[in-house]
């Protein structure tokens, strides 16, 4: 598809999850979304290749949970693969100070070529390291919200994002469906968390089923 189309999708596609994307962070997405595929070619970043399902399945999805990062002001993004949700998530909120976390270096130097070629520095950084729960021995920094797509199971992604998480800060949950209401606030009060909020939600153009769970660090 032309550029104009993939544009109108990602526009449209917002519109009908309730977010207001503008004309230029879209169209910011669509140059990422072909740097991605041409990048995926030759070093398998993702098993998304079809442009169509990276529009929906990265970057809409990734953007469907810009409400519960209410007003955070920086974002880290723990096992951020080819950089999903934080890429997009910055692109959306160009005021947001992102930090994008991987083990596998392949993968970060492509999330530090789509922020130098997107021009989203010094705003948004790449980092290779494996979090193991020490921010200060890993270099990493605590935020105000930390956030990760299919890293681990919930009760384990909770333990490892509160040491991350500045106090009164957000965890985001990506997940595919919610969470029963009671083990989350048992698996949240483990870690030291407190489940705020759950919305489910389905992708707008295939359908699929999707869930965020937030959870705050009080203190």
């Amino acid at each position: 598809m032309d550029n104009a189309e993939a544009e109108r999708i990602l526009l449209e596609g917002a519109g009908r999850l309730g977010l207001a994307l503008e004309p230029a962070a879209a169209a910011k997405l669509v140059r990422l979304g072909e740097e991605l595929l041409k990048w995926n070619r030759k070093v398998n970043l993702t098993a998304i290749t079809q442009e169509a399902e990276v529009l929906e399945k990265h970057f809409l999805d990734s953007l469907a949970v810009l409400p519960e990062l209410g007003p955070a002001r920086s974002l880290l993004d723990l096992g951020a693969g080819a950089g999903f949700p934080g890429l997009p998530l910055k692109v959306a909120r160009p005021g947001l100070e992102v930090t994008l976390v991987d083990a596998v270096a392949k993968k970060v130097g492509f999330m530090k070529h789509a922020i130098a070629l997107l021009g989203l520095a010094p705003g948004a950084r790449a980092v290779h390291a494996r979090a193991e729960g020490s921010p200060d021995l890993e270099g990493l920094p605590r935020a105000e919200a930390v956030v990760a797509r299919a890293l681990a199971e919930p009760g384990r992604w909770l333990v490892l994002a509160a040491p991350y998480t500045l106090p009164g800060g957000r965890v985001l949950a990506m997940l595919s469906r919610p969470l029963e209401a009671a083990e989350a606030g048992r698996q949240a009060e483990a870690a030291g968390l407190r489940l705020v909020s759950q919305r489910s939600y389905r992708l707008p153009f295939g359908g699929d089923p999707r869930a965020v769970a937030l959870f705050t660090r009080d203190g």
